[in-house]
Order: structure tokens, then sequence, then C-alpha cells
């Protein structure tokens, strides 16, 4: 009963910047960590961004200097800003979340959003 829903992906130029959003809905009654993944053709599933409830904040190096990850608690939101876009940043981005539901504190996967990065 709780779903991520991803937008903002698209095809943008080298050099380009998207900014990609990712809402939490349904029955969630706390948001412990909030961040987004991304699976290149052929690559692995791997962490790009997080960011917990507390603020602290992890990029994986290939984006330091050029993502940045914000948040909205009041709307069950993450943000993903990204700038200085090279086609290696070409993936579907998977937004992730810890959400505690009572009983349960899972990880939450949304079904992605394709970034293409191109000229």
């Amino acid at each position: 009963q709780v779903q991520l829903v991803e937008a903002g992906g698209g095809l943008v130029q080298p050099g380009g910047s998207l900014r990609l959003s990712c809402a939490a809905s349904g029955s969630v009654l706390r948001i412990n960590a909030m961040g987004w993944y991304r699976q290149a053709p052929g690559k692995e599933r791997e962490l790009v961004a997080t960011i917990t409830s507390g603020g602290a904040i992890n990029y994986v190096d290939s984006v330091k200097g050029r993502f940045t990850i914000s948040r909205d608690n009041a709307k069950n939101t993450v943000y993903l800003q990204m700038n200085s876009l090279n086609p290696e940043d070409t993936a579907v981005y998977y937004c992730n979340a810890e959400i505690v539901t009572g009983l349960y504190d899972l990880h939450y996967w949304g079904k992605g959003t394709l970034v293409t990065v191109s000229s």
C-alpha cells in the first residue's frame, strides 16, 4: 500500500540539466531515507545519491559536484537535480525509500524513469 512515482526523465543534450522527483504515497507512517539508483544498459544497478530523514547525504563519486539531492518531507518527495550531464549518465533512474508503515520497515522501489543524454 505504498507507491513511489518518479517523474522528470527525458532526453537531454550533453552538458544539460534535468530534475527528477519521486513522491511517496499510501500508508506512509515515516520515511527514514530516500534515494536514487540507476541502471545503464549492460550494467549493474548502482546507488546514485541518498538522503536520510536527518539530512545526511551520500553520492556516488561519479556525480559529486554535478548532482544535488534534496527532500521535502511535508510532500514525502525527494528530488535529484542533475547538472552537467554526460552520456555516461544515461540510465533508468529508480527511486528508493525506506518506509515505515506500522509493522513493517521496508525498502520500496519506483518503476523508474529513463534519462538519455545524447547529442
